[in-house]
């Protein structure tokens, strides 16, 4: 399960730049968008692992968000499930302060960024630690009931 929540993530990431200048991903040139890690999800939901990406977003939504949903498509297509909760519909749930990953009962990856979105210096932390991992399941769990699947959001 990986949870993200912030509205914008390396604005100095060249795809990001890209796309801000017009260019699309051709959803019928497969080869132009397939990436490693679509290998990755493709074999892991293929043996059957949910992959799960929940994304909390203001709205209106970024420019960042406009593009992480236009290019969202591949991650589904490997077998990712996606969803998308506007963060006004999060007031009553206690959701972590890092985004991150959950990869079992007890490895937590979490991501530190700095204000603008820019890694941290202190980067991907993996912590061993079922008690943390249990508190994001838990957290995760409720946001993501409430959450829409990408293919009913549309971007506010």
């Amino acid at each position: 399960m990986h949870l993200e929540m912030r509205d914008s993530y390396m604005p100095d990431d060249p795809e990001f730049i890209a796309w801000e200048q017009g260019k699309r991903l051709d959803q019928t040139d497969r080869e132009s968008w397939w990436r490693s890690w679509l290998d990755v999800v493709a074999e892991a939901t293929g043996r059957g692992v949910a992959m799960r990406r929940l994304r909390v977003v203001s709205e209106p939504v970024t420019d960042y968000i406009r593009y992480e949903y236009a290019v969202t498509f591949p991650n589904v297509t490997a077998g990712e499930d996606v969803r998308w909760l506007p963060r006004s519909r999060t007031g009553d749930l206690l959701l972590p302060g890092l985004d991150g990953w959950v990869m079992d009962d007890e490895v937590v990856i979490l991501h530190h960024f700095t204000g603008n979105g820019q890694w941290a210096e202190a980067g991907m932390e993996v912590r061993t630690d079922p008690d943390l991992a249990q508190r994001y399941l838990a957290a995760y769990e409720v946001a993501w009931e409430r959450a829409t699947p990408h293919a009913d959001y549309r971007p506010a």
